[in-house]
């Protein structure tokens, strides 16, 4: 399955060294750092399969798990 991903690149210099960022509001949780934009852009696909994966188990779970908002537990304890 394809999946598009716009990707956000942003240049930044701090003490004379340039990296680049890259963010995605299609992608919750995806922020990837790099030297240069090709670096920033591997490591930004190589995230967003780590993250797609996580979100397809997490909704796996909440969907064939039917939890109830409210859940009453006995806990027997001996003291």
């Amino acid at each position: 399955m394809k999946t598009l991903i716009k990707l956000k690149i942003e240049r930044f210099t701090e003490k004379d060294e340039e990296y680049f960022v890259a963010t995605s509001d299609d992608l919750k949780g995806l922020v990837a750092e790099g030297k240069t934009i090709k670096e920033v852009i591997e490591i930004a696909e190589d995230l967003a399969k780590i993250l797609l994966e996580l979100e397809k188990e997490t909704s796996n779970l909440t969907i064939n798990q039917n939890i109830p908002n409210i859940i009453e537990y006995p806990l027997l304890m001996e003291v």
